[in-house]
C-alpha cells in the first residue's frame, strides 16, 4: 500500500457498472478495495498486470453491519498520511421484485431497503469515522437514480431507497462542511445503463409494471449507455474540481 497515493473502496464491483468502475480504477498509483458478494479472479489478474493493489472482500450487503465493521477496522489500520485521496463509492443496489407494494413480501422489501439504503448509510458512517483525521481529500460517491427523484409505479422500494440516499447525502454534506477537511459527498444519478437491472425490468410483465414500455423504448432507440461508458462518465464526475458542490446531482450536469 505504500506506493499507492489514491485509495478507493467500491461496493457491487462484481458486475455491471460497478465491475466496469473497478476495472477503470485499476491504474498506477491507486489502491482498490472491492466489496461484493463474489470475488472476481479476472480483476485480480488485471491488478497484477497494472501493478496496483487490490483487495476483494466477500460480503452480502443485505446484512451490512459486518461489511461496515470491516471497513472501519481496516481503514483504522492504514496510514492515512500516505494517501492524497480516499474515496468510498456506494454502488451496490437492487430493484428487488417489481410490482405493486400490496403484493410485496416483507422479506423482499427488507432486503431491498437494506441493500439500497441501510448498507450505504452504515458504510458511509464507518468510512467517515475512520478517515476523519486523514490528510488527503475525502470523498463519498453514492450511486443514486433518477427514480429517487421521480416516482414510478411498482418500484416503491427502489425509489424509496434512492430518495433516502439523496437526502442522507444532503445531511452528511451539511455536517461535513463544518469540519476541517470535511468529506465531499455526492448522490449521483448515472444516467440510463444497459445492465442486468434493465434486463429484469424489460422482462417484467406489463401488468406488474405499467411503465415497462418506456424501458423497452430506451433499449430500442439505443439510448442506454454500456456499463463501461457509464463508468467512465461517473468517474469523470468524481474527478471534477467542483465535486461536492451539489450533494444531489446528475452525471449529465454541466
Amino acid at each position: 500500500m505504500t506506493t499507492s497515493k489514491h485509495l478507493s473502496l467500491i461496493t457491487g464491483a462484481s458486475r455491471g457498472m460497478g465491475r466496469a468502475m473497478a476495472e477503470q480504477l485499476l491504474q498506477s498509483g491507486h489502491a482498490l478495495v472491492c466489496i461484493s458478494r463474489k470475488t472476481d479472479e479476472a480483476l485480480t489478474v488485471l491488478a497484477q498486470q497494472a501493478g496496483t493493489s487490490l483487495e476483494q472482500w466477500s460480503f452480502d450487503l443485505a446484512e451490512p453491519a459486518a461489511a461496515a465493521g470491516r471497513v472501519r477496522e481496516w481503514l483504522a489500520q492504514q496510514d492515512g498520511a500516505a494517501f492524497d485521496s480516499v474515496t468510498l463509492i456506494n454502488n451496490a443496489g437492487t430493484v428487488g421484485r417489481l410490482g405493486p407494494l400490496s403484493a410485496a413480501a416483507s422479506p423482499d422489501l427488507a432486503q431491498s431497503l437494506r441493500i439500497g439504503l441501510e448498507a450505504p448509510m452504515l458504510l458511509t458512517a464507518a468510512f467517515l469515522a475512520a478517515t476523519q483525521s486523514w490528510r488527503g481529500v475525502r470523498k463519498v460517491l453514492n450511486i443514486s437514480s433518477g427514480l429517487g427523484r421521480n416516482a414510478m409505479a411498482s418500484q416503491a422500494p427502489y425509489c424509496a431507497a434512492k430518495a433516502g440516499m439523496d437526502h442522507f447525502s444532503r445531511c452528511v454534506a451539511l455536517a461535513e462542511a463544518a469540519l476541517p477537511n470535511g468529506a465531499k459527498i455526492v448522490s449521483l444519478a448515472p444516467g440510463v445503463i444497459d445492465t442486468d437491472l434493465q434486463v429484469q425490468i424489460r422482462g417484467t410483465d406489463a401488468g406488474l409494471l405499467p411503465d415497462r414500455s418506456r424501458f423497452l423504448k430506451l433499449k430500442d432507440d439505443g439510448l442506454l449507455d454500456s456499463p463501461a461508458t457509464a463508468a467512465g462518465k461517473v468517474l469523470a464526475y468524481l474527478a471534477r474540481a467542483d465535486f461536492g458542490s451539489k450533494p444531489v446531482a446528475d452525471v449529465r450536469d454541466v
